[in-house]
């Protein structure tokens, strides 16, 4: 029997096209162990240290999703950090594989993460629609649904309410070309079959397009991509001057491994860039709780931006994973589990209030507060984040589209007082024969 049980044991799969938790001897899904990852990929775990350094250089309090852990993990943030002290250029850049036409709940978190990050830092974006990825990826999506999806989710990418003067949103499949190519095909010159197989498990059946995708979603991170954005007239050629740009990148954990084969290569290009900074986020869990996120093929293990507020209501009530107890008897003696509860989850993203999710948290485990009235919370706040996104999105026309998608210079100022880099030490004769 022990023998049988243990076939049915998994480790979680997490990788940039599916999220997977453990399975226990039962085949009982578990929690994803994110500090599994952090170890199995070596990132670094953001730490009140780090944090203090932010508010200290920024002037800002760290955002809330960063205060919990929920941004949890970097690779060279202090980097960031100290280019923005010292007033030196950087860029963030981040992507949005469009399989639907409408955003969920997950894809909002780092894309609203992404804005804070441009109004804190001052700086350049550049938003990557992957319509390539997601065709050459999914086989029910074509070329054609995949250009369509990128198009509509655009716009809500525009709703949540990125600066136009500073950010740039394109389609690989409409803007890719000049300079962004060439070192898409400069970078695959440099990297072998066995570094893409090792990193996304590609064999000798995955078609050519998949093998090189990377490529691209790569070399978005290098400032010579984009021509445009930096002068007032296009770069004609790729500088090393512009290469020096370094990148900033919010994302989910599943996308490391196309940054690591970056950061791996990035000092090989013939005008070399520094290692993309990295900032990772954890996933917003399905409705149906731990060992998944949600996920546009499963309807109802998400929240869509498109739903209404009886659909919320629906959605939470029904398929929201509780940590309450079988009864209101049992829950007001034993207590609930806030830690595994998918309302309480959802409300650790969208309630600003530290003291208050404090007090529910400590209410919920006690059973003073009950499933059904922690439900509701979580409701009324869904019901009202997606109906102000909708009312929003409503005023993103073709137009307006039209000019965030334009390759152009974009303004942003950075650091407003920033303090210069310490001059190196001169070494004295007496240094020198000590």
């Amino acid at each position: 029997m022990a023998e049988e049980q243990s076939h049915t044991a998994q480790e979680q799969d997490i990788n940039p096209w599916s999220v997977e938790g453990a399975r226990d001897e039962n085949g009982e899904v578990i929690a994803i162990n994110y500090e599994a990852i952090c170890r199995k990929w070596n990132t670094s775990i953001i730490d009140d240290k780090l944090l203090e350094r932010f508010e200290k250089v920024t002037g800002h309090k760290p955002h809330r999703w960063l205060r919990r852990g929920l941004f949890f993990s970097h690779r060279d943030f202090d980097r960031i950090l100290t280019l923005y002290e010292r007033g030196e250029p950087f860029f963030l850049y981040t992507g949005r594989g469009p399989s639907t036409g409408s955003l969920h709940l997950g894809h909002t978190i780092p894309l609203q993460f992404t804005k804070w990050l441009q109004d804190v830092f001052d700086v350049p974006l550049v938003f990557m629609l992957t319509d390539d990825e997601k065709a050459l990826f999914k086989d029910s999506v074509t070329f054609e649904d995949a250009m369509h999806f990128a198009m509509e989710n655009a716009k809500d990418i525009i709703a949540l309410g990125f600066d136009l003067k500073k950010t740039f949103i394109y389609s690989d499949l409409k803007y890719v070309s000049n300079h962004f190519l060439m070192n898409a095909w400069e970078f695959g010159k440099l990297v072998t079959f066995n570094q893409v197989r090792g990193a996304f498990g590609f064999n000798e059946s995955t078609n050519i397009g998949r093998i090189f995708f990377p490529s691209l979603q790569c070399v978005a991170a290098f400032a010579t991509s984009y021509p445009e954005i930096w002068k007032d007239e296009p770069l004609t050629e790729r500088t090393q001057q512009i290469a020096n740009i370094q990148c900033l990148i919010p994302m989910g954990i599943d996308q490391d491994p196309y940054f690591r084969l970056l950061r791996d290569n990035a000092h090989r290009m013939r005008f070399p860039s520094p290692k993309p900074a990295l900032i990772h986020s954890k996933f917003l869990t399905a409705l149906q709780g731990a060992g998944g996120k949600m996920s546009s093929s499963d309807p109802n293990s998400a929240i869509f931006m498109t739903d209404t507020a009886k659909q919320i209501k629906t959605k939470i009530n029904k398929y929201a994973f509780s940590g309450g107890q079988v009864s209101i008897e049992d829950h007001r003696r034993l207590g609930g589990n806030p830690d595994v509860d998918v309302s309480y989850i959802y409300l650790t993203y969208f309630e600003e209030d530290d003291a208050k999710l404090e007090e529910i948290y400590k209410n919920y485990k006690s059973g003073e507060l009950l499933t059904g009235e922690l439900k509701k919370m979580t409701i009324e706040v869904l019901q009202q984040y997606v109906a102000a996104f909708q009312e929003k999105r409503k005023e993103v026309t073709d137009e307006l589209l039209a000019a965030y998608m334009k390759p152009r210079k974009l303004e942003w100022k950075g650091n407003p007082n920033p303090v210069p880099a310490p001059a190196p030490a001169i070494r004295t004769k007496e240094k020198e024969s000590a």
